[in-house]
């Protein structure tokens, strides 16, 4: 038989002490997390974790790839402003010096001449195989296509692949 909750039947009179020591018993059981339940929520961790930082690897070259870009289309509008203000023709080779008169002061392009890879876009040091030529478009890096191509394809590219 099941002894009553109900306290004025007078049914058993050491229920409530029973009823102490059960949910005594169940406040000191429950210490703690068991250990399947944290290997559950590690597992589940590894997972998103396994998830997310290939797709976040990808975005990294993905806006490294971006900033090549727009710092060779910075170039190419450095060499026209540069071209036109100073009267220059087709096939005419800009200095590196010249061309940075037309880039934002401070910039990394401006400082260094070179992209994120440390790799240099040419023109830098006189006129050379990289050099800049007004009326042709820049090249991207070598180094940075082949680092980036994974995730840059070559139509990305277009038109500063040679």
């Amino acid at each position: 038989m099941i002894p009553s909750l109900c306290p004025d039947t007078g049914a058993n009179s050491n229920q409530p002490s029973l009823i102490l020591k059960m949910i005594q018993k169940l406040q000191t059981r429950r210490g703690g997390f068991t250990l399947v339940e944290i290997m559950i929520v590690v597992a589940i961790i590894a997972l998103l974790a396994a998830i997310a930082v290939p797709n976040f690897l990808r975005a990294r070259k993905r806006s490294q790839a971006t900033r090549i870009l727009e710092d060779l289309r910075m170039i190419d509008s450095a060499t026209d402003q540069y071209a036109i203000e100073n009267n220059k023709t087709s096939g005419m080779t800009p200095a590196w010096a010249d061309l940075k008169n037309y880039l934002k002061v401070g910039s990394v392009l401006y400082s260094t001449g070179a992209d994120i890879f440390g790799d240099s876009y040419g023109g830098q040091n006189g006129a050379g195989a990289g050099a800049f030529t007004v009326d042709t478009l820049p090249n991207i890096p070598q180094t940075a296509y082949t680092n980036l191509s994974d995730v840059a394809p070559l139509s990305f590219w277009s038109p500063y692949h040679n």
